[in-house]
């Protein structure tokens, strides 16, 4: 299986959902793997006239246009490759950090990642199996006030995602040695 793994936590120490996704991939036993890390990375704000021309697919020159087709191009490769993405990202404010709103405007292209049918929308990625490692301080994942596990799920399918799977990670602020036992938990129910 080869597998796109992607963290976003600001934190680079201490961080429980790069933690539990990176056990979650040596779990998985993949064969290749290729690793972005959105909150190391860093995207350029786009202007609203990139974005809508990228959104467009136009051909203009634009020398700052031109750089977000290049690193469009860039995720999507990396995206197309993966059979299996494992996404890990915490929950800001109730919604996912902007480094993951960037990289969704990124991968979300028409006639790249999704085209519309006569029946709806049509993902085009290949991608078998994802799994969600969504880390909470407070917010329950999959609650009434979780708007980004959801959100993600939604975007994944709608790009071509056959299976989402959630692990949720939520409750760091209590009792961290506990929110981990049971984030390993379900790694282990999901893989048998």
């Amino acid at each position: 299986m080869s597998l796109l793994k992607i963290v976003a936590s600001a934190r680079s120490e201490g961080s429980l959902s790069r933690l539990i996704t990176d056990e979650l991939v040596v779990a998985l036993r993949p064969r290749a793997v290729i690793t972005r890390d959105l909150a190391q990375d860093g995207f350029p704000v786009m202007t609203a006239e990139d974005l809508m021309a990228m959104f467009a697919n136009t051909d203009d020159a634009r020398a700052s246009l031109q750089s977000h087709l290049e690193t469009s191009a860039l995720l999507i490769e990396e995206l197309m490759a993966a059979e299996t993405l494992v996404l890990g990202t915490p929950m800001y404010n109730f919604g996912v950090p902007v480094v993951v709103k960037q990289w969704i405007d990124y991968i979300c292209r028409h006639g790249k990642t999704f085209q519309y049918t006569r029946t709806g929308p049509e993902g085009l990625t290949k991608l078998k199996q994802v799994y969600l490692v969504t880390a909470s301080g407070g917010t329950q994942i999959g609650g009434e006030n979780d708007f980004a596990s959801r959100y993600l799920e939604q975007v994944l399918r709608f790009i071509g995602a056959q299976n989402v799977q959630h692990i949720a990670v939520s409750g760091s602020k209590g009792r961290p040695e506990m929110v981990l036992a049971d984030a390993r938990a379900q790694i282990k129910a999901l893989l048998q």
